[in-house]
């Protein structure tokens, strides 16, 4: 019998920033492949072009989310948690802790659910004083209700030990993909269309909240004096004072890039040809963005917070979080490297894997 899986908790798949969408946009195309599941993302409706569509053998649809940030996730999933009740799915998978809020429900609904905790989103600085708290309510319901919980490191199985007495959650990496040669005329033209010039220019790749810590990265960069480019990807899915101020601080800073969000080779190429990887994030679950400067072999510069130094790179990779002293000094300093081999670093991140991991936790909740 085919098992029907539905997925909540993402803005949705293919090519929608964030790390949990590519968690997903890798995770369940080769859960497809792999078991020949019948999988469907609900996404949310402002951020995909489609109301019914499909990528690479996973159904998808939107349901409709009004687009702010308080209410988006709550809202959302709920409406795909009463949609599962036609669906047919036996098993539910539920991302990240705000969506957690909905796994009672779920369950109430005769459900099983399996959740999978990205990281303590209270963490993160754009959330004010109730936020944090609804959050921290999703974490609790969801690691006390799931009927499977997997965690994606070492740092976030420690939480829900601690906090909830959850001593069975499945730990499975977040997974990277292998990076595949790129055209030369490709990489000539998204480089000749951004002014940049291969292995010459720094890049940093993120959504412009307060945790992703760009704001310490231009400060730093200025200290350094360095006469490459610093690259900066990304942008914001709500404007909001602080992504307004960070745009205009790296307008005002001479040599830093906005490319805003790209996608597809135009970043892979923008994201490859970097000489360094900069990460200085006051927050990651597990740093997707990390794994995929190292599936390119580039030198990395990371702040030292848990998630970061789990992955375990050389001790001159790590700056103390927001100390912009230390972080243009490794800019300033960094050794004239041009590759690193992770090879043994990224076995254990390998999609294959992780989705096998996947189906058997999926069919442990349904025993």
């Amino acid at each position: 019998m085919t098992m029907k899986i539905t997925v909540l908790g993402t803005r949705g798949i293919p090519d929608v920033l964030g790390g949990v969408e590519t968690h997903c946009q890798h995770l369940y195309p080769e859960i497809v492949r792999q078991t020949g599941a019948e999988v469907c993302v609900i996404a949310r409706s402002p951020y995909v072009p489609y109301q019914h569509s499909e990528y690479q053998g996973v159904r998808t649809k939107a349901i409709w989310a009004p687009k702010k940030k308080s209410l988006e996730a709550i809202v959302h999933s709920t409406l795909a948690a009463f949609s599962t009740l036609t669906d047919g799915s036996d098993v539910v998978h539920v991302h990240a802790i705000g969506p957690g809020l909905v796994v009672p429900l779920l369950r109430l609904l005769g459900k099983k659910v399996v959740f999978t905790h990205h990281g303590p989103d209270y963490d993160r600085q754009k959330w004010g004083g109730f936020a944090k708290k609804i959050l921290q309510l999703g974490e609790r319901f969801a690691s006390k209700w799931a009927s499977e919980v997997i965690v994606i490191s070492d740092v976030i199985n420690t939480i829900i030990k601690d906090k909830y007495q959850r001593f069975d959650a499945n730990l499975i990496y977040n997974g990277v993909l292998k990076a595949q040669p790129l055209d030369s005329a490709v990489i000539d033209k998204y480089l000749a269309n951004h002014e940049l010039s291969a292995k010459g220019y720094l890049v940093a790749v993120g959504r412009f909240v307060e945790e992703k810590g760009f704001h310490d990265l231009i400060d730093a960069y200025a200290k350094s004096e360095l006469s490459l480019p610093l690259v900066l990807i990304g942008d914001t899915d709500h404007e909001t004072v602080y992504s307004s101020e960070l745009k205009a601080k790296a307008r005002n800073t001479k040599g830093v890039k906005l490319t805003g969000f790209v996608k597809g080779d135009e970043l892979k190429v923008l994201f490859s040809q970097a000489k360094v990887f900069v990460m200085p994030s006051y927050h990651e679950g597990l740093p997707i963005a990390l794994l995929e400067a190292m599936s390119f072999s580039l030198p990395a510069i990371v702040s030292d917070i848990p998630a970061n130094t789990e992955v375990g790179l050389n001790e001159q990779s790590y700056f103390p979080v927001g100390d912009v002293n230390s972080l243009a000094s490794k800019l300033a300093n960094f050794p004239e490297q041009v590759e690193v081999d992770y090879a043994t670093y990224l076995e254990k991140y390998d999609w294959e894997k992780i989705a096998a991991q996947t189906v058997e936790v999926y069919k442990k909740a349904l025993s």
